[in-house]
């Protein structure tokens, strides 16, 4: 199973089941920007505790890890859990969706878009990957998250919206009170 045949498997299920998601992290940052090698497909979800069961149907135990009870914890955490294709070493992380003003922009902004030939997925605005990046840069500094932002700056820089980055961000620090986010500057 490829990267974007597992997508479509998760988008297909969520679908379904009338799952709220978005399609965020490297995938998206591909979809705005420049391709890089990822192992990984990050999805914010608003699953609710009675469509566990349902979901894990989408997911049979021969070919995939799926523990419905780690599921049934990140939800009542509002944390995530990864789904796992072993025969691939693909996987998928599934944040769960918080009730938060920047959750609640970013789902209300979403855009549909076919990532690859033969269906479209909701995924979350170049702008709300931008700020995502920038936030897990700030608390790990990994430098693939500078790359990715700079790949969508460059390809499709034209079409960002540099003033809600700037405005979201500033709401976000005066939430915190975490000032870290003044070394960053979208030009």
């Amino acid at each position: 199973m490829g990267l974007y045949e597992l997508l479509q498997q998760v988008i297909t299920a969520f679908e379904e089941l009338n799952i709220d998601y978005l399609v965020t992290g490297s995938i998206a940052s591909m979809a705005y920007g420049e391709p890089r090698l990822t192992n990984d497909i990050d999805i914010v979800a608003d699953i609710k505790i009675e469509q566990v069961n349902l979901l894990e149907r989408y997911f049979p135990h021969e070919e995939f890890y799926f523990d419905a009870e780690m599921v049934r914890e990140a939800i009542i955490h509002k944390s995530q859990f990864s789904l796992i294709h072993p025969g691939s070493g693909l996987k998928v992380d599934v944040i769960l969706y918080q009730d938060t003003r920047f959750d609640r922009s970013r789902f209300s902004r979403s855009e549909r878009i076919q990532p690859v030939e033969g269906y479209q997925a909701n995924f979350a605005t170049p702008e709300d990957v931008i700020i995502k990046k920038m936030e897990y840069y700030k608390k790990g500094a990994s430098d693939k998250h500078l790359r990715d932002i700079t790949g969508i700056l460059k390809v499709s820089g034209h079409d960002v919206d540099r003033e809600y980055i700037t405005v979201i961000l500033k709401q976000r620090i005066s939430q915190t009170e975490d000032k870290g986010f003044h070394r960053f500057r979208v030009q």
